[in-house]
């Protein structure tokens, strides 16, 4: 019989150290004749990425020195950080930011040392013959860095060269497969790639020389995303220009021929270098994520236009797709299997787990699936989100007694909550707790009307539908109304921040590296997201009044309820400043809040002991405002101003 016990203090079978101990995050799936690699990020090694090769036979190793950390800088969030082409790998070292090429668990630079240390960073490397060709972004002191697609030798014997310079950013450089064309992606400030883009094409000369460049598509309110060259010839992409990422072919008049027109989502927002939803099978024929209504499908195209969806058991799918090596490869969770390299058979579906990104054996009984619901909001409107109940079958709570509630708010604010297995979630799920994963307007996979609801409103739309989703769940009596939490990082920070100010319908709130002052973020932030802001709230310094109201900083005198931050020191996307500011107030007001920084993390936790130590912090905190005592034996967090 499950034991009587109130929500917070059931014992979960899931501790902090599960979360990093046994992970490792898992992405950039490339093909290169039967082997296959990715990139796996590791926390338990102080969060470096490793690059991993699966030979035919099933053997995986690491390439490079044992602590060699690729990933790179570029944007911030990088991605795209190798290449490989006949078994010669080059890939981006997080620690100098220059391109080496890995031999024999040797790693040699190729790229030269810059002036300003990282100072040149690269992404998205093809091979052209003997040369590369990659984005680099150079930063320079005083000024804005410099985006540029650059080619040099593979084997290090010159520096780069610039072959295509003069827009604000460049991304997805891809070769023909006849090496004579060149395909990329190009935009300019105020837009962001999921705004508008350009795709570019040109004649490419063995040197890496362009000539008779030509735009082929996009503009500043269509978004172009992944451009690739099919076996034929015919360049191939994706475009919103229906208000749904649907595929294109590139025809030789010019022309463009949707190759599957539907409601669903083929793209995803480039956040990062090196994304890719579609392929080519050998024979030429595609297989493609699409996204809709919150969930992903793997499917495989006719030459018809017709849509034959595999059943792969799995609808979170990551955007890394490739074909070769005996199958399709991707990255994919479902409701109870965590994330895990795939190969699957582009026929029948059937899925062969080749990496998972966890060790654990976690009992189906204990993971709670996520229930899509939509529901009415603000203006009239309806928003999305996914439903998580309490689930631990050896635990009830008391009679009467409803659970308490977290609001999960995704970052970005561009990007999505999807219903796939996190251990995260299931930590809390499993403790007695509701959690709610809300899609509120402005995420993606719902269109690009849904994604541009949130232009010129942000801090409004994103906090009045998770608080909508708050009172959903409490109006059908599924969740404790005056036992209810909201937390979220980046721009989910923000949202977190802008419920617990202008609402009062949170107990409680954990920021994570949030943004507490718009104005201040837009003046100190990077490149890519320098003129972010002008979409979403309104042109710096110009609509400043607009970026004061929206600043939760600037209106502590209405918060009434306990929060903790989290920040990482390093971060150079929300610096600590915004944490510290905050805080600052809250001290000033005597609201109780705890604070915890740490050395050496980004945006974004990546050492194992610092997401434990941030998880339990978390659950100490919800500890000692819902006024129950966790079962796990947990370092307490530091709570100033308690009462």
């Amino acid at each position: 019989m499950p034991a009587t016990v109130p929500y917070g203090s059931w014992e979960s079978p899931i501790t902090p150290q599960m979360l990093t101990r046994s992970a490792v995050g898992l992405g950039e799936i490339a093909i290169d004749g039967d082997d296959v690699y990715w990139v796996e990020s590791r926390p338990a090694e102080a969060g470096r990425s490793a690059l991993v090769r699966r030979r035919p036979d099933g053997a995986i190793q690491d390439l490079g020195p044992p602590d060699f950390d690729a990933r790179s800088r570029v944007h911030e969030y990088g991605g795209g950080a190798y290449a490989v082409r006949d078994g010669v790998v080059v890939a981006c070292s997080f620690l100098d930011q220059r391109m080496y090429r890995l031999e024999g668990g040797e790693a040699r630079p190729i790229t030269p040392e810059p002036a300003l240390a990282a100072g040149d960073r690269y992404a998205d490397a093809v091979f052209h013959g003997d040369l590369l060709i990659a984005v680099r972004e150079r930063h320079r002191a005083g000024d804005e860095p410099l985006n540029e697609l650059v080619a040099f030798p593979a084997d290090g014997s010159a520096p780069p060269r610039v072959i295509a310079s003069g827009h604000d950013f460049f991304s997805s450089p891809r070769v023909s497969p006849d090496g004579g064309r060149l395909a990329w992606l190009a935009w300019n400030h105020p837009q962001m790639p999921w705004d508008g883009t350009e795709l570019w094409i040109a004649r490419l000369g063995p040197d890496g020389s362009l000539a008779d460049l030509q735009r082929v598509a996009g503009g500043p309110e269509e978004s172009i995303f992944q451009p690739a060259w099919g076996p034929d010839g015919a360049l191939h992409f994706v475009s919103d220009r229906t208000g749904w990422w649907n595929l294109h072919r590139l025809e030789k008049d010019g022309t463009h021929t949707p190759l599957c027109a539907m409601e669903a989502e083929f793209g995803r927002p480039q956040w990062m270098f090196g994304l890719s939803m579609f392929a080519f099978l050998p024979d030429g024929r595609v297989v493609a994520v699409y996204d809709r209504d919150g969930r992903s499908q793997l499917a495989r195209l006719g030459e018809d236009g017709s849509l034959h969806t595999l059943d792969l058991e799995r609808d979170a799918i990551s955007a890394t797709v490739a074909a070769g090596a005996g199958g399709v490869w991707t990255v994919a969770a479902g409701a109870a299997e965590p994330l895990a390299v795939i190969r699957v058979d582009p026929e029948t579906g059937s899925g062969e787990v080749i990496r998972s990104s966890q060790s654990i054996d976690l009992d189906g009984r204990y993971v709670s699936r996520g229930e899509a619901i939509t529901y009415p909001t603000t203006d009239g409107a309806v928003a999305h989100a996914f439903y998580y109940p309490p689930t631990n079958p050896d635990f009830t709570a008391p009679d009467g007694e409803r659970p308490p509630l977290i609001v999960w708010t995704h970052g970005g604010p561009t990007g999505a909550a999807t219903p796939g297995f996190m251990l995260a979630r299931q930590f809390w799920t499993t403790r007695g707790f509701a959690l709610v994963d809300v899609n509120y307007r402005g995420s993606v996979g719902f269109g690009r009307a849904y994604r541009d609801a949130l232009r010129g409103r942000w801090g409004v739309a994103d906090t009045d539908d998770c608080v909508a989703a708050a009172r959903h769940l409490v109006s059908r009596r599924l969740v404790d109304g005056g036992r209810m939490a909201i937390r979220g990082g980046s721009a989910g920070g923000y949202t977190t921040l802008s419920a617990l100010t202008f609402h009062d319908v949170f107990a409680a709130g954990a920021s994570y590296f949030g943004v507490a002052d718009v104005a201040a973020l837009a003046r100190d932030t990077h490149k890519f997201e320098s003129r972010y802001l002008d979409s979403l709230v309104g042109p710096y310094p110009e609509a400043a009044d607009l970026y004061w109201d929206r600043s939760p900083l600037h209106h502590t005198d209405r918060l009434a309820c306990p929060m903790i931050l989290f920040q990482g020191l390093d971060d150079r996307v929300v610096p600590p400043q915004q944490a510290e500011a905050m805080i600052a107030a809250l001290d000033a007001k005597g609201l109780p809040y705890a604070y915890v920084a740490f050395e050496g993390e980004g945006h974004g936790f990546r050492r194992a002991e610092n997401i434990e130590l941030a998880t339990e912090a978390e659950l100490s905190f919800y500890g000692w405002v819902f006024g129950f005592a966790p079962a796990d034996a947990i370092r307490p967090v530091e709570i100033l101003n308690a009462r």
